[in-house]
This record gives structure tokens, sequence and C-alpha cells, in this order.
């Protein structure tokens, strides 16, 4: 028996963000998904750690790493269509849902209930919506290199979802927007190494 989701999800690197945008650096859904892994695992941290909170950081990590992978079945719908109304993103929403119930039954029987459990996710549970908080800030942070690099095409989407994720009522959020963010407006000889 040949099992294809790892061969789908290795196709994640053809898949391209931002395409109604002009992008100085091109963005691939692989790519998005390391970074909000990377985001997502140190809010999980954050709100662990520094909060006392008892966030599932595995299933954090998880929902992040996969949590684009029916894009590789729907393309990357760019988010003025997704958003345009409730009818066209309920539609997005069930065909999204479709893509990865597709996906997962590309998979030995042994290991679709894991999987399950991350591309069909509970949106209600914290563990996805610090997933999603990551997801939103590493489109403000595509922004931010973007607007760095004098593209102005992306300064109306940096404000918005900067708008956006400052609405977060989510501690580890809030602690990452002030004391995270702003390094990344700097640039690498401002950055601080520690090393005088």
């Amino acid at each position: 028996m040949e099992y294809d989701f790892f061969a789908y999800l290795s196709r994640m690197k053809y898949i391209r963000r931002w395409a109604l945008m002009r992008s100085t650096v091109d963005e691939n859904i692989k790519e998005h998904s390391f970074d909000v892994t990377m985001i997502a695992h140190a809010l999980a941290l954050i709100e662990n750690k520094i909060f006392g909170g008892r966030v599932d950081e595995y299933k954090v990590v998880c929902l992040a790493t996969y949590h684009e992978a029916g894009e590789v079945i729907t393309g990357d719908l760019p988010t003025p269509i997704k958003y345009f109304n409730t009818q066209i993103n309920s539609a997005y929403k069930d065909l999204e849902k479709r893509a990865c119930e597709k996906l997962i039954k590309t998979l030995p029987e042994e290991l679709k209930g894991e999987y399950s459990s991350y591309l069909l996710a509970d949106e209600e549970s914290l563990e996805y919506k610090i997933m999603k908080s990551a997801d939103r800030i590493s489109a403000y942070l595509k922004c931010v290199d973007e607007v760095k690099s004098g593209n102005k095409e992306f300064v109306k989407a940096k404000a918005s979802i900067g708008k956006s994720i400052k609405k977060s009522e989510l501690n580890c959020v809030k602690y990452f927007i002030e004391n995270v963010l702003p390094s990344f407006e700097k640039t690498l000889d401002e950055l601080d190494f520690g090393v005088e």
C-alpha cells in the first residue's frame, strides 16, 4: 500500500502566498508554516512559563505545522476574496475541510485519528487560538519585512493586521507584541548580540 500524505505536503513549497500583491521576496506556505510553528511554540512557552498556563505545547506545534496542509489541494485563496462575504468564507471553510479530509484518507489507518486532530482541529481550544495568533503574527512580520524593503504595497496590510493582533486577549500574545515584535523592525546592525 502506498500513502501519499507526505508527498502532498512536500508540495507546500509550490503554493505561493500573497498572490494579489507584489512582494520583494516571495513566500510559500511551507516557509510560512515554519514561521507560524516557531512563533506558536514561543507563544505556548510564554503562556506556560511566564503566565503559569497549561497549554499543550506539542499540540500547538502540530497545529501550526499542519495549519496550511489543505492548501496543497485548494491553493491559497487571497484574504480579500476569502473574507469578501460570509457566503464565500463559509464555502471556502467547507472546501478547506474537504481538502483536509481527503489528505487524511491518504494516511495509514493507524495514523488517521492522530492527524485528524491537527488538520480538523477544535477551533475553540486554547491551543488552536494560540496557533491562529501565531498565524496572524507571521503575516504581520511578512508585512514588516516588505515595508522595511521599501515596498509600499504592504503598508495597509501591516496596519490592518497589526491592529487585529493587538486586540488579542491572550497574555502570551500581548507579551510577544510588547517584548518580541519590536526587534523585527530593526536592521541587522541594530540587533543586540550582547557583545561590546
